[in-house]
């Protein structure tokens, strides 16, 4: 595996002065052979002022949060990484890359949940490189490479957790979305470690069920949310009805036999767990008849 080597290079201004200087000399020495018709120092000075103009191609800059990456012939020798103008030598080949945070949105993907739900579901991702040689070398092409490995990812991840909770105790992708999220950014980090990129966050962007069974799913949710309303006016009702008990027998309002606690509770449970507004009857007789 090839890691990024921190490279120190020569400053681009000393550079110019001394090419600068180094130019002016030879083409002013070339003048003056050329006038005293030596043959062997024109020839000589023409390769001088051949490998000055060489020598310029060393020159490159390194913008901020950017990376020069050098080769030789083919042979990894460092990565620059402090900016502004800078010198090596004009052999080496400067591959620029970007270190700067970068984000995507993946493709919305189609895929089952843990029970086996068609579900609609994308994320988004942020990423930096962290180290330009395995970026380079370790891939062939390493924006595609956090494109496709994201999107593997995701779908991985989708078929772990159900898209609502239906056990108590249960996490699914629509109600957990924090832990989702982290275990999303671990699974693609664990991808992207070897091309030398960061994951800095990663979170669901898009989370639907598939049109074939939204509509189902949505009647199911309805009769969740439905069941769950009535188990709370149950549990208030019971309650209610409990207080009033105990408050007529502490103030001996009034002395009720088994049977009639048992009519009373029946009356005040409809009255309370209804869904229309009662109707009230008035018994103008006895209670016993």
């Amino acid at each position: 595996m090839i890691q990024e080597i921190n490279r120190n290079v020569s400053s681009g201004y000393v550079a110019v002065l001394a090419l600068l200087l180094a130019t002016g000399v030879g083409i002013f020495a070339f003048v003056k052979a050329i006038q005293a018709q030596s043959v062997v120092q024109i020839i000589l000075l023409t390769l001088v002022l051949t490998l000055i103009s060489v020598a310029y191609a060393g020159f490159f800059m390194v913008n901020p949060n950017e990376a020069r990456v050098l080769q030789l012939f083919g042979k990894y020798m460092g990565t620059v990484k402090r900016p502004g103008l800078r010198y090596a030598n004009p052999f080496y080949t400067k591959k620029r890359v970007s270190l700067r945070v970068r984000n995507f949105e993946t493709e919305k993907l189609k895929v089952n949940d843990a029970h086996g739900n068609p579900v609609e579901i994308g994320a988004v991702v942020v990423w930096q490189v962290v180290d330009s040689a395995e970026a380079l070398f370790e891939v062939d092409d390493y924006r595609q490479y956090v494109h496709v490995q994201s999107e593997s990812a995701l779908r991985g991840l989708a078929t772990k957790y159900p898209y609502d909770v239906h056990e108590e105790g249960e996490e699914a992708l629509s109600t957990h979305l924090s832990e989702v999220a982290q275990r999303l950014r671990s699974h693609i980090q664990d991808r992207l470690t070897k091309a030398g990129v960061k994951v800095i966050e990663a979170r669901i962007s898009h989370l639907a069920y598939a049109p074939e069974i939204a509509s189902a799913m949505l009647q199911r949710q309805q009769a969740t949310a439905i069941i769950a309303a009535r188990k709370k006016i149950v549990e208030g009702a019971v309650g209610m009805v409990e207080m009033a008990l105990d408050a007529l027998s502490k103030r001996n309002v009034v002395q009720l036999d088994e049977e009639r606690k048992a009519a009373m509770v029946s009356n005040l449970l409809v009255v309370l767990c209804g869904d229309r507004s009662p109707q009230p009857v008035v018994n103008t007789g006895s209670l016993y008849t």
